[in-house]
């Protein structure tokens, strides 16, 4: 059976000075174990909770933000099928927008870095295949949607 996981790739749009168009950044988590690899915010689904909130659990679990703090983009939803540790493993994964650029970010002891990065950044950190096609497919999502 496979594993089965949620998770939110969470992001923001900063204002850069002399940029007609605010700047989506992308948050990454830095894990404490393994290979130390780079991910949005994500854990298993536990019994008695839907895919979504385990995303919202697990957000605040691992990166002290809370449900209030977030928007969740309509219309993007990815499912993620690779092998982890020798099994299949599902990620299901949202859009989640914070309401503030500056949400302090706080850490479980599962992690160990965050960054906050563009597109390009973002897909340099996030080694796996799947987790790139995932931001670049949110980050395609944000721009054509954005009035």
């Amino acid at each position: 059976m496979a594993l089965r996981a949620s998770g939110l790739i969470i992001f923001r749009r900063r204002l850069i000075p002399k940029v007609d168009n605010p700047v989506i950044e992308f948050l990454l988590l830095q894990a404490s174990d393994g290979i130390h690899h780079w991910t949005p915010p994500k854990g298993h689904v536990e019994s008695g909770e839907n895919d979504l909130e385990a995303a919202l659990r697990e957000t605040q679990e691992e990166a002290g933000i809370e449900a209030g703090q977030l928007t969740i983009i309509e219309g993007f939803r990815r499912e993620l099928n690779y092998v982890a540790r020798k099994k299949p493993k599902t990620v299901i994964y949202w859009l989640a927008e914070v309401k503030d650029c500056d949400v302090e970010i706080r850490l479980s002891h599962e992690h160990q870095a965050y960054r906050w990065l563009g597109l390009d950044a973002a897909c340099q950190l996030a080694q796996f295949k799947e987790m790139k096609a995932a931001l670049q497919e949110g980050h395609q999502f944000l721009c054509s949607t954005a009035s």
